[in-house]
């Protein structure tokens, strides 16, 4: 019988990061990909079409919107920007509000503007990067993206944070909760990325990377025991948990940009014992914090993962981890935990 064959990525903001896994391969000698994240290639595309002069048509399925000064610079130079109403998502939740920044929504491509196609997973591109490389095809596919939600007309900082409050409240933090092969209707972005995948699981990178600092043995054995603060710094957005056993006590996010060293320190010892308002987070810019009413343990272990964890270099009390050899496929290694998991438990 053939080794299954998993494809799992953790799609960013400036890189999507890859681990091809195969049963009974060792870790170690699963290839590993950094790359750029697809909205960077969406990006580079519409500048080169910027260059030539043409109009632009937006289609295929919502996605992340990291191309949208790629869309603004293209509108500055004076060229049209036509979008399919599924693909003008991945530029916000309200079509009313994208007509208003100059986006043409239309189910029709206009005869003369380049088509330049939309998706956080293609599966062409994937087919042939894999053949090419001389590697199998997978079975099955794992894959990880942030979504805020979609709430027209509401910020997305507080929609986003709903996620969690619900999670917290509905799932009571049960970690496994947080992986999906159908995710919650309003989570549009992970609904687009499962139609793109086809058979697998699904889930938010903040879930990934967490479950991914558990992937680490003696990071999994703190949580056991006394619970531990998993935060992962990441380009865009900072996300904490409490974790003791199988569930997650508190949740914490904010702007990446609007940390320091400092700052963050702090925010984190509040919430570490239960502290932290998540009207103070808000309003300074960040998504929010929900806590449990008693928390139990005292979570003094902090490990931190993700591409700007050096904010927190030199800070006393505080490990940077490398789950499965490599800190920048944490969310890869969540992935495979959860999936891991949700087989043995079934």
């Amino acid at each position: 019988m053939k080794p299954r064959t998993c494809l799992i990525l953790d799609i960013g903001s400036g890189t999507q990061d890859v681990l091809l896994y195969q049963d009974g391969l060792e870790l170690e000698n699963c290839a590993k990909f950094v790359l750029p994240s697809p909205a960077r290639y969406v990006a580079a595309r519409i500048g080169e079409l910027t260059a030539a002069g043409r109009d632009i048509y937006l289609h295929g399925r919502n996605m992340g919107g990291g191309f949208w000064r790629a869309v603004k610079a293209h509108q500055d130079a004076g060229l049209g920007v036509f979008a399919h109403p599924e693909a003008a998502l991945a530029l916000g939740d309200d079509l009313e509000q994208i007509r208003g920044f100059g986006v043409t929504v239309t189910e029709r491509a206009p005869l003369n503007a380049a088509q330049v196609r939309l998706s956080d997973f293609d599966p062409g591109f994937w087919e042939g990067f894999l053949r090419h490389a001389g590697l199998d095809q997978p079975d099955m596919i794992l894959a990880c993206v942030q979504d805020h939600g979609f709430h027209p007309g509401k910020s997305n900082r507080i929609s986003r944070f709903r996620y969690w409050e619900k999670f917290m409240r509905e799932d009571e933090g049960r970690l496994f909760r947080l992986l999906y092969r159908e995710p919650p209707a309003e989570m549009t972005r992970l609904c687009a990325l499962r139609k793109a995948i086809g058979a697998g699981l699904v889930a938010d990178t903040g879930a990934a990377a967490m479950l991914g600092a558990l992937f680490d043995k003696e990071v999994e054995e703190s949580a056991a025991r006394d619970g531990v603060l998993i935060v992962n710094i990441g380009n865009s957005h900072t996300i904490a948990f409490l974790v003791r056993e199988d569930r997650v006590w508190g949740v914490y996010e904010h702007h990446t940009g609007f940390l320091d060293q400092a700052k963050l320190l702090e925010h984190l010892s509040l919430f570490r014992c239960g502290g932290l308002a998540g009207l103070r987070v808000f309003e300074d810019g960040g998504h929010g914090c929900v806590i449990s009413e008693r928390l139990p343990g005292s979570f003094a272990r902090t490990v931190v993962i993700g591409p700007r964890r050096n904010m927190l270099a030199g800070a006393a009390g505080v490990e940077f981890p490398a789950p499965g050899g490599d800190m920048m496929l944490a969310g890869c290694f969540g992935l495979l935990k959860g999936w891991r998991s949700l087989e043995s438990a079934s």
